[in-house]
């Protein structure tokens, strides 16, 4: 048995306990929907430490073949920064996927700036503080997980710069509460470009370059958090 396997194994979580914890998937629990799943609000048992989280419920058909689904898992849960929201496990049953993450208690940024009485209490130190962190994360995937290994987030916007009880910005790899995308763990070519086909985050905020090219690098991150900052 891999290394990998044994580590994926201690994050699987039962489909029952997902079930339990979102009252069977209720409406009432459902906190946010995007192109790649819905998202569910729940609290865990005591085996998993009674934790609140967000279970993204995935679309099966984002994932081209049946180990699409666990190579993303094996990348989230060997990606650990104290601005990305923490992993919590997964479950695969049947034709239902699962990611669960730790639940961000302040929701998104855009939340906080699209409604104007939490606008204006979200002060300009407080703003420069969560993109400075969401900066921080973005260096850590491009240059920090180790020779040879680079995450390009590619949907870098409001919506996915989740936000703790101390408003830190904490974004998730794949499958938080707001976003999940499909980042991409690789090696760059001579010229520090890849090629992808698959959609990569809100036109609005994607470079220019990659949309003309096809070609993403890390500089397409840097671009995208430019225009949140914006």
């Amino acid at each position: 048995m891999s290394s990998s396997k044994v580590t994926l194994e201690s994050f699987l979580i039962p489909m029952k306990e997902i079930s339990f914890a979102t009252r069977n998937f209720s409406p009432d629990t459902r906190i946010g929907n995007d192109g790649f799943g819905v998202v569910y609000k729940g609290h865990l048992s005591e085996r998993w430490q009674n934790r609140t989280a967000a279970f993204k419920h995935l679309y099966p058909d984002r994932y081209k073949g049946k180990n699409d689904f666990r190579n993303e898992v094996e990348m989230i849960s060997n990606i650990n920064h104290e601005n990305i929201i923490p992993f919590i496990g997964y479950s695969h049953e049947g034709k239902k996927m699962i990611i669960a993450s730790e639940y961000a208690i302040n929701q998104s940024l855009d939340h906080h700036l699209q409604d104007p009485s939490k606008r204006s209490r979200l002060t300009w130190v407080q703003r420069l503080k969560i993109c400075i962190g969401a900066a921080r994360r973005l260096e850590y995937l491009h240059s920090g997980l180790g020779e040879g290994r680079t995450v390009i987030h590619r949907n870098i916007n409001g919506a996915n710069i989740l936000l703790d009880g101390n408003l830190e910005a904490k974004i998730s790899v794949s499958g938080g509460p707001i976003d999940q995308h499909r980042s991409i763990m690789t090696t760059f070519d001579q010229h520090g470009s890849i090629m992808t086909t698959f959609d990569a985050g809100a036109s609005v905020y994607m470079d220019p370059n990659y949309n003309e090219s096809g070609m993403l690098n890390k500089e397409s991150d840097v671009y995208s958090l430019g225009v949140v900052l914006f």
